[in-house]
């Protein structure tokens, strides 16, 4: 069959990706939402462990959703947040992601404690904890595991590349392959649903380089991918150099090729989260503006990717795909930062 034959399946509703709410309605029988909270209040990078202060994108508030409650006990974020998205969404089922910061650099107790409340509660169906590949310890992979036996538990990675030219770039303090085996661990010790975070918009990236990435995901024990676009927020050392003119981000056309590539690679069975990040504190955001309004860049890009003839899956073959990415010796990957009770 051409490639011109080939269409997107008519399961994922007219969407040029495979969406993960279909994987979440599947699994759990209905809409699920994710209600977003913080437990946790730093970083490695922060901690300048990694000989780094900070990652070169990110804000003050640790990427987390909901800014204003950071502080608050978890029982108070979950039902107030819940409240938001319920009605919001119009969802009864829902997913407490453990999102600011490096949730695993936080106490194990803490993290415990967090999950536990989450068995608890009737509608909430699982949860997702997001995390870097280098806050991975034994005891967190256990942790993992055993509470993956009472409700699903699904971590997401922030990988952001897999290049190591970007991630010196980005000031990430993990390598490429630091990322691959943090992957493949959290999969075989936790035993659990892994996905991971990409950004697009790098000044050195390429065509070749976002194949190379998607090809690598799909090689990978992973079950789902979220997009971001690099945008420059207010307080964060990506804001210099914007205002130096040594950075400028993307603009919307360029953005959604370099999406649509990716996704012309991409398996087919991977899910995808999003297309594109939002900034939903407008207050904080420099550049780009299209990032402001989340359904019109999220409807732009894909706009932009079905014009061109994208969709995820379009140029993948399983007979061909070949084995590409670092590889990993695990006796040099021994610098996961273990987490104490």
């Amino acid at each position: 069959m051409s490639l011109q034959a080939v269409t997107p399946p008519l399961a994922w509703e007219g969407k040029p990706y495979h969406p993960i709410s279909l994987d979440y309605r599947q699994r759990f029988g209905g809409k699920v939402v994710k209600i977003p909270v913080s437990i946790a209040d730093t970083c490695p990078n922060r901690e300048g462990l990694r000989g780094m202060q900070t990652c070169i994108f990110c804000d003050e508030h640790g990427s987390f959703a909901y800014a204003e409650s950071q502080g608050l006990d978890l029982e108070r974020q979950v039902a107030e947040h819940r409240a938001k998205v319920a009605s919001r969404f119009n969802a009864d089922k829902f997913l407490i992601y453990f999102q600011a910061y490096t949730t695993t650099f936080t106490a194990l107790g803490k993290l415990r404690e967090g999950m536990e409340l989450a068995c608890r509660l009737d509608d909430v169906v699982g949860m997702v904890v997001g995390t870097r590949p280098d806050c991975l310890s034994e005891a967190v992979l256990r942790t993992w595991r055993e509470m993956h036996q009472r409700k699903w538990v699904g971590v997401e990675i922030g990988v952001q590349s897999f290049d190591d030219d970007q991630l010196l770039w980005m000031r990430r303090g993990h390598t490429g392959a630091q990322a691959i085996r943090g992957i493949e661990r959290v999969a075989k010790e936790a035993q659990v649903d892994v996905g991971v975070h990409l950004i697009f918009g790098w000044p050195t990236e390429t065509d070749k380089q976002l194949i190379e990435t998607a090809r690598l995901c799909n090689s990978l024990p992973i079950s789902n991918v979220k997009l971001h676009n690099l945008h420059v927020l207010k307080g964060t050392p990506l804001a210099d150099l914007y205002a130096s003119g040594e950075f400028r981000p993307v603009d919307l056309d360029e953005y959604s090729h370099r999406v649509g590539i990716f996704l012309d690679h991409l398996d087919p069975r991977i899910a995808v989260h999003r297309l594109a990040a939002l900034s939903s504190r407008w207050d904080e955001l420099i550049a780009p503006d299209w990032v402001r309004h989340k359904m019109k860049s999220w409807q732009g890009v894909i706009d932009r990717v079905n014009d061109g003839g994208h969709f995820q899956g379009r140029c993948f073959n399983p007979h061909v795909e070949p084995n590409v990415g670092p590889q990993v010796n695990p006796q040099i990957e021994q610098d996961e930062i273990e987490i104490t009770t």
